[in-house]
């Protein structure tokens, strides 16, 4: 069962989050990007406050809740300014895997470090020639004894250099069918063979890009995440929370924007009024929150369906609220500029920095072209096109 009011446990962590997002706000941000740095120091006090792991089970340091809650987290520190990307991974994805597949020993390996900040994982999915084409991916792990040899490339991977290992999508040979099918591998990143490459980004962001080269990386029998024969479930379960955390970076980074611009629309007076008085400037602030809240909501729902173990029923919302985050997201920063006219372009008032990091919403990590295929065939029942 969906509630649309927030439980007062919800409300407790939301202001919680919302107070440390504020100690630390958009100009440490500023400031990591500017040196270079990953945003190390709101990492560390966030997994120490328990926030990182507040979706992992208690029983391996995690705070037992779900993906509702770390949706919580990240909106929050976006709304102040200091958005952490690496929520959406290390905890989110790899964390919710590891949880629901991995066996024993991995937990126990993982679960603690991911849940406290100390260790972090990042995702690799993503390939040149396959985008957003998971079927088409030729990253391939083969049997040399009771290890796996494991080559391929991955591209536009976030955080590799803070990571101590990256959970790499691959693909198996099916010994019935000699088809190949997608397997999840644990690879770290000093592995022997594991090469990364920065990707020159006009996008200023704390996370770097990376390009993976895996050639022939030698990995132990227990790599492997859960069951072989499993890997399509065991990846959605993965990317259905990928795109709720997405949804939350989103409405964070639009909820920011936004603050700016109605502070800025209240004080501003042209012609003895504040230019918030004007329906001109007036409207579209309202539209724009109006979106956001929309979008919200069905993060919310598909979180809690997600947390519900309606996998189905979370893979339509997850989608949705992604889309609809995005667009929302989009439309608040581009109007906040906006508001603000040739401020919105300064440094002073770190707006326009998010014109292109608003962006990366629709694009990152399936474009709306896609959700939209997705929503036509798999809701309405249309017919592919491909």
């Amino acid at each position: 069962m969906t509630t649309l009011v927030e439980s007062e446990e919800h409300k407790a962590l939301r202001s919680a989050v919302a107070a440390l997002g504020k100690r630390y706000g958009r100009d440490y941000l500023t400031r990591t990007v500017a040196e270079g740095k990953p945003p190390t120091e709101l990492w560390s006090e966030a997994g120490k406050l328990g926030y990182l792991g507040v979706n992992l089970p208690e029983e391996y340091g995690g705070g037992g809740g779900g993906i509702a809650e770390l949706s919580i987290v990240l909106e929050e520190l976006g709304a102040a300014g200091s958005p952490l990307l690496m929520l959406v991974v290390s905890p989110a994805i790899c964390g919710t895997v590891i949880s629901r597949f991995g066996t024993e020993d991995q937990k126990r390996q993982w679960l603690p470090g991911l849940a406290d900040g100390t260790r972090l994982m990042a995702f690799g999915i993503t390939e040149p020639d396959a985008g957003s084409n998971s079927h088409r991916i030729t990253t391939t792990a083969r049997r040399d004894g009771a290890d796996w040899l494991l080559t391929g490339r991955k591209v536009f991977i976030s955080g590799v250099d803070m990571a101590d290992a990256v959970l790499i999508v691959g693909r198996t040979e099916d010994a019935r069918t000699g088809r190949l099918k997608p397997c999840l591998f644990i690879v770290p990143t000093d592995a022997e063979g594991f090469r990364k490459h920065p990707i020159d980004m006009e996008l200023n962001a704390a996370e770097k890009q990376f390009e993976l080269v895996l050639d022939d990386v030698r990995l132990p029998a227990d790599a492997l995440v859960g069951d072989e024969d499993a890997g399509l479930l065991q990846l959605f379960a993965g990317l259905n929370p990928e795109r709720v955390m997405t949804a939350a970076f989103a409405i964070g980074m639009g909820r920011y924007a936004l603050a700016k611009a109605v502070e800025y629309a209240r004080d501003r007076t042209v012609w003895k009024a504040p230019i918030g008085a004007h329906q001109a400037i007036a409207h579209p602030l309202a539209q724009a929150h109006i979106d956001l809240e929309l979008a919200r909501l069905m993060m919310q729902k598909a979180a809690l369906l997600y947390d519900a173990g309606d996998d189905i029923g979370a893979g339509e919302a997850a989608n949705m609220a992604k889309y609809a985050a995005g667009e929302a997201c989009v439309r608040a920063v581009d109007q906040a500029v906006h508001t603000l006219g040739g401020n919105g372009l300064t440094r002073e008032f770190g707006l326009a920095s998010l014109i292109t990091a608003a962006r990366v919403s629709r694009i990152a990590p399936v474009s709306r072209e896609m959700i939209l295929n997705y929503v036509s065939h798999q809701t309405l029942g249309l017919p592919k096109s491909y």
